[in-house]
């Protein structure tokens, strides 16, 4: 019995097998358990190259919650996802291009979901503080400081752009739904946005520690963020009436 030695898949049987100078030469004549592996194969060949960029980015971002920045590497994202370090080149290019995806696949992510509660909130059922919890939790508890961090420290700051298009483009649309395709985004909503992104950031980088220095709660900059937001509110409806 050996092991196929090109991937991870099952153990395979030779026979006619012969020893040439410590070296295994033989005819392969049948696999044990290769319907099983045909299958897995055929199931990772169909999938589409958008899939298999979307299988290996949320991966990536697994990697990013568990082990922090310095995990995310091709290597690793082949591993979790059964795919090889020449696939992955394909999709990004290099380590630092997958970083590159990361950090706009996550910001995509996060705005779509803030979005989402944005709409929400117009018809009762969200509040601001739904809104100010998603977007620390996106950079605190699922990684985005960190990354941006890392992103920052590696001088990879060009990176840091999908981050703030995605924003930017987030609160320029649901804006235009509440106000009409023709109103881009006031200044109110512009400063909201830019201060809770702040806070949220502090906060995954050093706000646990100085909280505790402080001898202040842990949400003390969730609570700062969420009044911002409700006294922006209440100011951009006075500033509508």
């Amino acid at each position: 019995m050996f092991r196929c030695l090109c991937c991870s898949g099952p153990t395979i049987t030779y026979t006619n097998v012969s020893k040439v100078n410590g070296n295994v030469n033989g005819r392969f004549l049948a696999a044990r358990a290769l319907p099983h592996y045909e299958a897995a194969m055929a199931t990772r060949k169909r999938l589409s190259p958008e899939e298999s960029r979307a299988g290996a980015l949320e991966a990536a971002r697994n990697l990013l919650i568990e082990a922090g920045p310095q995990a995310v590497t091709l290597k690793a994202v082949g591993s979790r996802v059964g795919r090889t370090h020449a696939n992955l080149l394909h999709h990004f290019g290099s380590a630092a291009g997958l970083q590159h995806a990361l950090g706009a696949y996550l910001a995509q992510n996060v705005c779509d979901r803030i979005a989402a509660t944005i709409r929400a909130g117009r018809v009762g059922a969200a509040s601001p503080r739904m809104i100010v919890d998603q977007a620390f939790d996106a950079f605190d508890g699922e990684g985005g400081g960190a990354l941006v961090s890392w992103l920052l420290a590696t001088g990879q700051e060009d990176a840091l752009e999908p981050f703030a298009k995605a924003i930017h483009e987030m609160i320029e649309n649901v804006h235009a739904e509440g106000e009409g395709a023709d109103h881009a985004a006031d200044r109110v909503a512009l400063e909201s946005t830019l201060t809770v992104v702040l806070l949220a950031l502090g906060q995954s980088l050093i706000g646990h520690p100085l909280s505790s220095a402080l001898k202040l709660p842990d949400h003390t900059a969730r609570d700062i963020a969420e009044q911002f937001v409700v006294d922006s509110l209440e100011k951009a409806g006075r500033a509508a009436v």
